[in-house]
């Protein structure tokens, strides 16, 4: 077991494993792959891939960001050369998958276009459409956040993109900015997503 969970590979593929064998317990026991079941599997990819890029989100927050002042110089090189852009290539590609999810999700239940516009299409007499609405657009612009602004100026910062000392500097800063609007934004976020789906169903 120990050989198992030494390798982070081969522990992902037998997690993987044993969650398809309860998908299909769950596809089993109800006996229908429609939009029912659909909306199961999204769910399970929305939220796989939200922890992950929330996670990573919190993890540069209450760790990386406020801790770095404290590393000694000499040891930085192994945050900014092997760890960020490790957890930065996680980081963009779980917000991208959570986005995605997100909006299939909202299209297999039926409720995008109503989202979309706030409750807007329906004379805003929903405020369930209006609320997951409001956090699917705070999530959307954590998402563009991510690829529009944080990781071109962390490949600046983390010397990925040639730039000049001034440049890096001022795109680390940015960066680091881009990262607390996300950090704001995202318990409001998180409150409509686990909110609408306790109250509303």
């Amino acid at each position: 077991m120990a050989g198992l969970l030494s390798n982070f590979r081969n522990t992902v593929i037998v997690s993987v494993i044993l969650a398809l064998l309860v998908v299909f317990a769950y596809f089993h026991h109800y006996g229908s792959a429609d939009a029912i079941f659909w909306q199961g599997v999204l769910r399970l990819f929305h939220v796989f891939s939200g922890i992950l890029w929330i996670g990573l989100l919190y993890y540069f927050n209450f760790v990386q960001i406020r801790k770095m002042p404290d590393i000694p110089a000499e040891l930085k090189p192994a945050v900014s050369k092997y760890i960020a852009p490790e957890a930065l290539f996680w980081f963009r590609w779980a917000a991208l998958a959570t986005w995605v999810f997100g909006v299939l999700l909202a299209w297999n239940r039926g409720y995008l276009l109503a989202a979309a516009t706030l409750g807007a299409t329906e004379g805003f007499h929903s405020p369930q459409h209006t609320l997951i609405g409001f956090g699917m657009w705070i999530a959307t612009i954590m998402f563009l956040n991510v690829w529009g602004i944080i990781w071109p100026n962390q490949k600046r910062a983390l010397g990925i993109v040639e730039a000049d000392a001034d440049t890096k500097a001022k795109a680390a800063r940015i960066a680091m900015l881009g990262s607390r609007t996300n950090m704001l934004l995202s318990i409001p976020m998180l409150v409509t997503m686990t909110m609408s789906q306790t109250i509303f169903g």
